[in-house]
């Protein structure tokens, strides 16, 4: 089914054997999933890519499962790209696309990684699943979870959205609210994983929630006939999407499937809660917690991002930048999309429009080149941050 063969540190490169259960390398680096690329390129091609199911698992051959009855699917992926020309038009962007994530299972991107993580739970007979969350992401492993017929426990924030609290529990979650930020869930998550015998399936802590999101650098590689944009905006609280995605390039590189060329790498994070932006700015590899973070955007409230250093090397290496917005500017930013285009957008999302503007402004992107927002949420889970703009 895959061509896959071990497992390998991030950080020290120490190789791992695949078809066993791994969370972190010793040395505290993220593991990240390697396949036989070579055989790969024999075997696999961009034509049979469209034979498969309308899903994120039409990519089967570089995702982790061995065996297709694994696979717990809703079917997630393959999300709208939406091209937007009255906000390009506006804002000074002659090819301006939304890619709709929004519309996966749970109504967010955290579809994917979540999906591929509870197949590979079941692959590996895990029968209980863990995660600290700000939101979207306890959703849809509650959802999977329920779909794959394990135990889902979930550690959320207490002020998280309603939504994402009423769809966990709705979906049979235990769900523990705690009072703090999603770091002060992952303490709980690591404190019980011995004592309660759960998987954690916290961001990176385990290998396979990048390889669901790296899909979503295969879909719009896809969608633009193999043809990277030039730059893509990416909200960036734990940053998954945006190692994932630069993951993806570099696979298809080694299929044949695309060039060298890459987009620039944007990642968006908010005033109230900038580690990556702070980091970048200072030229630092790692970034630092950030105290007291505050945000709208809940899945943009995470003070240090574990795999901040491979977040900082897709957007060095790829002549990208970091930059933050106020929540006022996001709101008012993802307002006026859904007035102009019809796309009600998460605060996350909206946070790139808002970036877009003052990137364009500053002469950083110019008009013809073709770029990439990625809403990561739909916006009718985040009714509550959006209710104070329009008062009843």
């Amino acid at each position: 089914m895959n061509t896959l063969t071990h497992l390998e540190c991030s950080l020290c490169r120490q190789k791992f054997e695949a078809g066993k259960i791994h969370n972190l390398c010793d040395c505290g680096g993220p593991l990240l999933v390697r396949y036989d690329l070579a055989k790969s390129r024999e075997t696999w091609s961009r034509e049979k890519v469209a034979a498969g199911p309308h899903s994120m698992w039409r990519y089967a051959p570089v995702l982790p499962p061995t065996r297709p009855e694994s696979i717990v699917s809703l079917g997630e992926g393959m999300t709208p790209l939406v091209r937007t020309p009255r906000l390009g038009q506006r804002l000074g962007a002659g090819d301006l696309w939304v890619k709709d994530e929004g519309l996966n299972p749970t109504g967010s991107f955290k579809a994917r990684g979540l999906s591929c993580a509870v197949s590979m739970a079941v692959e590996l007979g895990i029968r209980k699943v863990a995660i600290p969350s700000a939101g979207n992401a306890a959703s849809a492993m509650a959802a999977y979870a329920a779909a794959a017929g394990i135990e889902a426990h979930i550690f959320m924030p207490r002020d998280v959205p309603q939504s994402n609290y009423i769809e966990c529990k709705a979906f049979g979650a235990q769900v523990t609210l705690v009072d703090g930020l999603i770091s002060d869930c992952a303490k709980k998550v690591a404190a019980g994983k011995d004592t309660e015998g759960w998987f954690d399936v916290s961001t990176l802590k385990e290998p396979y929630r990048i390889e669901g999101k790296k899909t979503m650098g295969y879909e719009v590689a896809e969608q633009l006939g193999w043809e990277l944009p030039d730059a893509i905006f990416y909200p960036t609280g734990g940053g998954v999407g945006i190692i994932g995605m630069w993951k993806a390039f570099e696979e298809m590189q080694a299929m044949g499937w695309i060039g060298s060329k890459r987009p620039k790498m944007i990642a968006v994070q908010v005033a109230g809660c900038q580690p990556v932006v702070r980091a970048y700015e200072q030229g630092a590899e790692r970034s630092q917690f950030w105290e007291n973070a505050q945000t709208v955007a809940a899945g943009l409230r995470v003070p240090k991002p574990l795999g901040d250093f491979l977040i900082l090397e897709a957007v060095r290496q790829s002549g990208g930048t970091a930059l933050a917005v106020t929540d006022e500017e996001l709101l008012e930013a993802g307002v006026r999309l859904a007035a102009s285009e019809g796309l009600f957008i998460c605060p996350e999302g909206a946070a790139c429009v808002s970036a877009l503007e003052k990137l364009l402004a500053s002469g950083f992107l110019k008009r013809g080149e073709r770029i990439v927002i990625y809403n990561t949420g739909a916006g009718l889970k985040y009714l509550e941050a959006y209710a104070p703009l329009f008062p009843r």
